[in-house]
């Protein structure tokens, strides 16, 4: 009988998934990510693609180690994907001539028409993510979120 007692309580006691902040961040995360798939599919470009897209268009020539660390992705991911933007003629990648084992990174004139095609489904994104909260919820939300994320950075 103690063990049985001791499994109702730890039932009742169950953690409250719907209720955990990660839990919540992902399933943000996933309703974002099905938002830029329906705002962005006459284009075929992930989310993942469009931050690199859309980082090399503010930052021409930069290397791929800095991108991976501004789009927040592992050097490895960040070369998987651009191998496959190279793929579809969207960036051109190059040694840098001061040292060969730095990787440059480019739009080429495709990826820049792209990327810049690609600004005004990112903001819809935004924008229907956002639309259930009034204006100061969005802001606090957007506060909030940025805290969560740059309070482990160095």
């Amino acid at each position: 009988m103690g063990t049985q007692n001791t499994t109702l309580v730890a039932m009742a006691q169950s953690f409250d998934l719907h209720q955990a902040p990660g839990h919540l961040v992902r399933r943000a995360h996933q309703r974002t990510v099905a938002l830029f798939m329906e705002e962005a599919a006459a284009f075929d470009v992930t989310p993942v693609q469009f931050a690199i897209l859309n980082a090399l268009l503010a930052q021409p020539g930069e290397d791929q180690i800095t991108l991976a660390g501004r789009v927040a992705l592992d050097a490895a991911t960040l070369g998987a994907v651009v191998t496959r933007l190279q793929a579809r003629n969207l960036v051109r990648r190059e040694s840098d001539p001061g040292d060969r084992r730095r990787k440059l990174l480019w739009l080429t004139p495709e990826g820049e028409t792209l990327a810049q095609q690609l600004t005004g489904p990112a903001q819809r994104v935004q924008e229907r993510l956002m639309a259930p909260l009034p204006p100061h919820e969005q802001a606090l939300l957007k506060q909030l979120l940025a805290r969560l994320v740059f309070s482990g950075e160095s």
